[in-house]
């Protein structure tokens, strides 16, 4: 499990970095302008991340499957060199996914006003400003979401089925709240991730509009990778005892002087 947050974090980052340090230059340096180069980059790294968090989280939910459904086996079925691999793999399909969309969207004829209506460089902004035909783009589009994000969002969906099947399986209730806690965070994260990219990309075009796609794209490049480390951490018994001396502290600061003068004077 901390081998796949470990890379769900990277890629967190990855995420994030690509799409905030320009509008945060827009913000407070008022420069606008990117490059096509850059611009053609951030697609490129934009949609590499989004497929590789779709994969990503796919693996996990496999591993919870595993963990909860098959847990004598676990140490068996996802060793570390399986994982290596599965990561690896994923990996590979990130970086290959957007090489097409990329290399088509700067061969591309771009005329008019070269005002990009976003706060960066989204495929779907950069479609409306071109003068060619983007319907190889959509087609490929659809192909790619058939082949990598229906597939992802089946196989999560069909290992919940079978962990909430035998987490209600468990008689002592005590055991199901272990089994579930076990799966509660990514459970989380997932149902925001898939609710986040709904909003932005599958919903019907007519009900689509610039405003709201800017809203839903800067829920999904702020909102998930903030609260990813937030939700997998107070899930960590360590974690949260130590967020609860700190607001003892705070809440409590003159008991905590008169327990450490009381200890010198003793020694």
């Amino acid at each position: 499990m901390y081998f796949f947050l470990c890379n769900l974090s990277f890629f967190d980052i990855c995420c994030t970095s690509i799409t905030l340090p320009k509008l945060l230059d827009v913000s407070l340096t008022l420069n606008r302008h990117i490059s096509a180069v850059g611009c053609f980059t951030q697609v490129y790294f934009f949609m590499m991340s989004l497929c590789e968090e779709f994969l990503l989280l796919t693996l996990m939910a496999y591993d919870r499957y595993v963990a909860i459904c098959h847990p004598l086996h676990y140490s068996i079925i996802m060793n570390r060199r399986r994982c290596i691999l599965m990561v690896t793999g994923t990996s590979i399909i990130g970086f290959l996914e957007p090489v097409t969309h990329t290399v088509l969207l700067s061969h591309f004829s771009y005329c008019g006003t070269k005002e990009i209506n976003h706060f960066f460089c989204d495929l779907s902004a950069l479609l409306k400003l071109s003068c060619s035909s983007t319907s190889l783009v959509d087609l490929l589009s659809y192909i790619l979401a058939m082949l990598i994000m229906l597939p992802c969002f089946l196989l999560t969906l069909t290992s919940y089925v079978y962990i909430i099947s035998a987490i209600l399986r468990i008689r002592s209730s005590e055991g199901r709240r272990k089994a579930f806690s076990t799966c509660s965070s990514h459970l989380s994260i997932v149902i925001l991730f898939y609710v986040t990219l709904t909003g932005l990309y599958i919903r019907p075009t007519s009900t689509q509009s610039v405003d709201q796609n800017k809203i839903y794209a800067l829920l999904y490049n702020v909102l998930i990778p903030l609260f990813n480390p937030v939700i997998y951490s107070l899930k960590n018994r360590q974690v949260k005892e130590a967020i609860g001396r700190f607001f003892n502290r705070k809440r409590f600061p003159q008991a905590q002087n008169i327990f450490h003068v009381g200890k010198s004077a003793i020694n």
